[in-house]
């Protein structure tokens, strides 16, 4: 089975984008939505296993998390959504909420993009470079939020001249009804959207 993006055997990374304590973890989580939507759809179980075929493949696997400093410098309130994390304090550089979760631990070899600030992977960081260096032609994104990091990321990879495919089943949202119009509105027009189980497919189908 073909995917747009990867059907020409072009060299991808996975891109994990904010699968943090405070994001996706219901029992600590500040948005409560977004870890339920996360948790009931069974979207770290799902990320965990496609990073691991794409370990074994020698597929890169980048990890994007958002990490302000306890004194707040380098982060500003610019938007509601980045107001609120800043408000609420709890996904903060050396709390508990502010790392990945457990069972996405990074393992040796994987990447590891921190920001201070924006909403995206590709803000401030040295995303790109990794990208171009790794000969990175196609870009697999999962993690949170389909309301707007994902789709902010995969706009960005798209500006930056990369393809984006994003496996439905390893994204969430503030809510079902919020991820649904999302994949069948926005998404489509950025990336090609797919499953965990085609991706590692056509993965496997290179080897």
């Amino acid at each position: 089975m073909g995917i747009r993006g990867l059907d020409r055997g072009e060299s991808a990374a996975l891109v994990i984008h904010e699968c943090q304590n405070g994001m996706v973890s219901p029992a600590i989580a500040s948005n409560a939505g977004l870890a339920a939507n996360a948790a009931g759809r069974g979207v770290v179980a799902r990320i965990a296993a496609l990073a691991g075929v794409c370990r074994e493949l020698g597929v890169p696997v980048v990890h994007s998390t958002i990490e302000p400093r306890p004194d707040g410098v380098g982060s500003d309130s610019s938007c509601l959504l980045l107001g609120a994390l800043m408000k609420k304090g709890q996904v903060v550089a050396g709390k508990p909420a502010a790392e990945i979760h457990p069972d996405l631990a990074p393992q040796p070899g994987d990447i590891r993009i921190r920001r201070v600030h924006g909403l995206t992977p590709f803000h401030g960081t040295e995303l790109e470079a990794y990208l171009r260096e790794r000969g990175v032609r196609t870009v697999v994104l999962a993690g949170v939020s389909s309301d707007v990091g994902i789709p902010g990321a995969a706009l960005e990879a798209v500006n930056r001249g990369f393809r984006v495919v994003v496996p439905e089943d390893c994204i969430a949202g503030s809510s079902q009804d919020a991820h649904d119009w999302q994949v069948a509105h926005t998404l489509p027009l950025l990336a090609t959207v797919g499953s965990a189980d085609a991706v590692a497919a056509v993965l496997r189908a290179r080897t």
